[in-house]
């Protein structure tokens, strides 16, 4: 009968963006985490890809806001107007019975970040919200088989943390949560250009920069875009043509920094489940197992055998998905 009288959700509410499943739907919104809000009249102005569009083009009345920080919740009402207008933007069924959510969130989530993200679901309108940590969210979204009793290691790169975790018969073995990942790679660039180039441009600039020719490991062909920003020196707007080697050079210690956590899990474990990883190999997950050549980069220096998942930007919803769709088989990765 419940399915009838509402739509239950499964979301990955992302520090870059949030995704949300819909049972019997699959994916029915994926947009920015960004909030644009007038000061004056303290009223939302837009929220998601309209939101995100604004930023640094805005009157200076309007700013434009990221709710999430680090994977977790940074400011409480921009987080639940965001959640609420998400939903919204979905078009379901007025909810007759308050719909079930479930939510994806870092590893590392303290109690107070966790009774944050479960608050402000609940005043959007949610019933009952279960939380599952995103690495054992996006191990079961690229059907990674977590029930078998070999170790399975999955790395997640979001936009506000890397997650590494070890899964193996339904639990977690070790997990790590650094908040160095998508962010923290635009910021680098945002650094690099400042420092070596004497030129200002946005974090949505870097990201495009990074997106274009931005690479872990050497790339067999040259690439090239050209940025725009301000120059320092005269405050005048000026073009610069980058490269995937400056690039490189641009985010090469947030990089070491998140292969360095993929070493400190193969040295986290038991001899039986290295050598599990050895032959099965790690499986890469998130907007940051785009980047090129990531893969390389960790086969490169750990000698294991790296796979990126099937559209790795959704790995977290669609596994939060089957634990909402499944849930009597997934009800014991649920963490609250």
């Amino acid at each position: 009968m419940r399915r009838y009288l509402v739509t239950d959700l499964a979301m990955d509410l992302g520090t870059a963006n949030t995704l949300i499943h819909a049972s019997g739907q699959g994916i029915v919104v994926n947009e920015p985490s960004v909030v644009a809000v007038d000061q004056r009249t303290k009223k939302v102005v837009s929220v998601g890809v309209e939101a995100k569009a604004m930023y640094g083009k805005t009157p200076q009345d309007i700013v434009t806001i990221r709710p999430l920080k680090d994977g977790v919740i940074a400011d409480f009402e921009a987080a639940k107007i965001m959640i609420s207008t998400l939903i919204s933007k979905a078009k379901l069924k007025a909810f007759i019975l308050k719909p079930t959510i479930i939510i994806g969130v870092p590893s590392g989530i303290t109690q107070v970040e966790k009774k944050a993200v479960i608050e402000s679901a609940m005043e959007t309108g949610m019933g009952r919200v279960y939380l599952v940590e995103e690495p054992m969210a996006a191990a079961i979204g690229t059907n990674m088989p977590i029930h078998q009793s070999r170790a399975n290691l999955i790395v997640d790169i979001g936009g506000g943390t890397t997650e590494v975790a070890i899964i193996s018969m339904f639990a977690t073995a070790y997990s790590e949560s650094i908040r160095v990942a998508g962010d923290e790679l635009d910021d680098s660039i945002v650094k690099y250009l400042r420092r070596s180039h004497s030129l200002d441009v946005g974090v949505f600039e870097a990201e495009r920069i990074k997106i274009l020719v931005g690479s872990a490991f050497e790339t067999e062909q040259k690439l090239e875009t050209e940025v725009a920003g301000r120059d320092l020196s005269t405050g005048l707007p000026r073009r610069l043509l980058v490269n995937d080697t400056m690039i490189r050079e641009a985010m090469a210690e947030p990089v070491k920094a998140i292969v360095d956590s993929v070493h400190r899990a193969m040295y986290g474990v038991s001899a039986e489940m290295a050598a599990d990883i050895t032959s099965r190999g790690v499986v890469l997950a998130g907007g940051g197992a785009l980047i090129r050549g990531l893969g390389k980069r960790i086969q490169h220096d750990m000698g294991l055998p790296v796979h990126r998942s099937r559209d790795p930007l959704t790995a977290i919803v669609r596994g939060a998905g089957k634990v909402l769709d499944n849930f009597e088989v997934f009800k014991r990765v649920v963490i609250n």
